[in-house]
């Protein structure tokens, strides 16, 4: 079972979707439409799974990237944005009213950089210490979800550094990708609920999911514009390109005096797969291929 993109040209290439319980990582410069094609990978949840997918921003530096706006205007989806101090407790995590929630931004307006690079060794610790804060948070909002049906989510905002092993949101989204959604539901809620476990246990047995259903769409913003620049991108010793199962260039084009945008698969694991550059373009309704 695929999961689709919400984009038909898409999931053909794909070879009918994305393979569950893998990540999947996307690359292109600002403004070349990897929102986009984001929610329609969440949108498309509500089709298959019965729940959209959910969206996480990793935005440090600045404002969050206007997802409720984007989902309102492409698909008349009033997203219920979390608040990082109001996500459900313990006690409320199986009331899907106060649990279900479609976004988070965890550092808004922090004004953090996102690379150690920028940091004093006494900045570095402080920063720490907000990270590891603020895990306890990020695994409320994704338990929270998944209990209630979610099966996709979106990481958006990752910004672009000159050595990703310096870059904190990848630190950060290794520890959810490993800790969260590549860990059994009972251990996850062994990490969510702590001492209050036991109290819980019959509940988690109730609304266990299978975490191999899971599918993850990572958003990362690149310094490279250019669809050629980013295919002949080396690959970096810890560099999540190298665990990724999937990965999608997203970068411009230029057609005699014209530039567009186009899209290539440059890896996909599980599927024969054409090594075709295939143009795209950014509609009313989300990202259509050109094909």
């Amino acid at each position: 079972m695929r999961l689709q993109t919400g984009i038909t040209e898409l999931d053909k290439l794909l070879g009918g979707g994305l393979l569950p319980g893998t990540m999947t990582v996307v690359l292109g410069a600002t403004g070349i439409g990897k929102t986009q094609l984001g929610l329609q990978f969440a949108q498309q949840g509500l089709e298959q799974e019965r729940e959209r997918g959910i969206i996480f921003d990793m935005t440090a530096r600045g404002d969050a990237q206007s997802h409720d706006e984007y989902a309102a205007r492409l698909y008349d989806w009033a997203m219920q944005v979390a608040s990082p101090d109001g996500l459900p407790t313990t006690d409320a995590v199986w009331d899907r009213a106060q649990a279900r929630r479609d976004s988070l931004h965890l550092f808004h307006q922090a004004g953090r950089r996102v690379s150690t690079a920028d940091l004093t060794t006494e900045e570095l610790q402080l920063w720490k210490a907000e990270l590891n804060r603020k895990l306890q948070t990020a695994i409320g909002f994704f338990y929270g979800n998944f209990v209630h049906g979610v099966r996709r989510c979106v990481v958006d905002g990752v910004e672009p550094v000159d050595r990703a092993s310096e870059s904190f949101q990848f630190h950060l989204f290794e520890y959810i990708y490993h800790q969260i959604l590549k860990k059994e539901a009972e251990w996850v809620a062994r990490d969510f609920f702590r001492v209050q476990y036991r109290a819980n246990e019959a509940q988690v047995r109730e609304h266990a999911y299978d975490h191999r259903q899971l599918g993850c769409l990572m958003l990362c913003t690149t310094h490279e514009v250019m669809l050629d620049d980013l295919i002949s991108r080396p690959i970096e010793t810890g560099d999540l390109l190298s665990n990724a199962n999937t990965i999608l260039l997203m970068g411009k084009i230029r057609d005699g005096l014209k530039m567009g945008r186009a899209l290539y698969v440059a890896k996909h694991r599980g599927s024969a797969c054409e090594d075709t550059i295939v143009p795209y373009e950014i509609t009313e309704t989300g990202l259509r291929l050109l094909v």
